[in-house]
């Protein structure tokens, strides 16, 4: 094969790896919202049927390349700042509990919440904020407000059974407020102990649609609890060169999941580190993943 025809067949296999990306996070109810700078990645590698997918991950590229001012402030393209007209601090009181929120969204009659929580040394405003993180936080208002939903971003001040219980009545009170419709809990680095405690909440997972694990920890027995007998979709998104949790680890666990038939979808950001996920996620092949899967 000539120096040019090997060109050539690359850039065929890369234009066509970003197409099905892009084609792949337009399934479902949400709405389109900045595709063309956050859905079009190049995909590596791919197996159980798209479900699992290696995505080609660079710093210099996606981090200083995409930002004005690295992981500090994103290039202005990114963001759009309207939907902050519908953005107000809380300190809700449900169940006997006070907890802090930033809710971005209409209080009531929502098609479908989302619910962020952080990892440690994070509050609310972590899960609000414009600017870092590529502008994803942004994104995700825009994509949940653009599509008639809700966002929540909590404060967590435990990661233990307090926290737990704390996002358990928040996501029985989001469920009362939009009248039953979904909800979705997504959880970041150690927030990830929030999911795993609310996947052992036989009653909270009632109220909920599904789940995303960005950076998470590993959870070997995720396969026998509550969340996973109702068969609740899960999404996992994680770092290959995280160095807090290995990816490895929850790989083996989607596997598992996948081998009984399970709703859910691996993405692993090659070279990306433990923050990667936050970053880089799809938001929008995230929410229509979970939203549009059926048990």
């Amino acid at each position: 094969m000539s120096t040019i025809d090997f060109i050539r067949r690359s850039m065929v296999v890369v234009l066509m790896a970003t197409w099905s990306s892009t084609v792949f996070a337009q399934e479902g109810p949400i709405a389109p919202y900045k595709d063309d700078l956050f859905s079009q990645v190049t995909v590596m590698q791919t197996a159980d049927g798209g479900a699992y997918k290696v995505i080609d991950y660079q710093e210099m590229r996606d981090i200083n390349g995409r930002d004005r001012e690295p992981e500090r402030h994103v290039k202005d393209d990114y963001v759009s700042l309207g939907v902050r007209r519908v953005q107000e601090n809380e300190t809700l009181q449900i169940s006997g509990r006070s907890l802090d929120v930033t809710r971005v969204g209409p209080q009531k009659a929502a098609a479908f919440t989302v619910i962020f929580i952080h990892g440690r040394g994070g509050d609310r405003r972590l899960g609000v904020n414009d600017y870092t993180f590529g502008g994803n936080f942004n994104r995700l208002k825009n994509l949940a407000v653009g599509s008639g939903g809700i966002y929540y971003s909590p404060s967590v001040i435990s990661f233990g059974d307090k926290g737990v219980a704390d996002i358990a009545a928040l996501i029985r009170y989001a469920f009362e407020q939009s009248s039953g419709r979904p909800v979705i809990l997504a959880c970041a680095s150690m927030g990830g102990f929030i999911c795993q405690g609310i996947s052992r909440d036989a009653e909270a997972v009632r109220y909920m649609k599904g789940m995303a694990i960005l950076g998470g920890p590993p959870d070997p027995q995720l396969a026998g609890t509550p969340l996973a007998k109702l068969k609740l979709p899960i999404y996992f998104a994680h770092g290959s060169a995280d160095s807090v949790y290995k990816a490895d680890d929850e790989i083996a666990i989607y596997r598992k999941l996948r081998q009984a038939g399970y709703p859910t979808r691996y993405t692993l950001f090659q070279t990306g580190s433990h923050g990667t996920p936050i970053r880089m996620v799809d938001w929008r092949e995230v929410l229509n993943f979970i939203l549009a899967a059926k048990k």
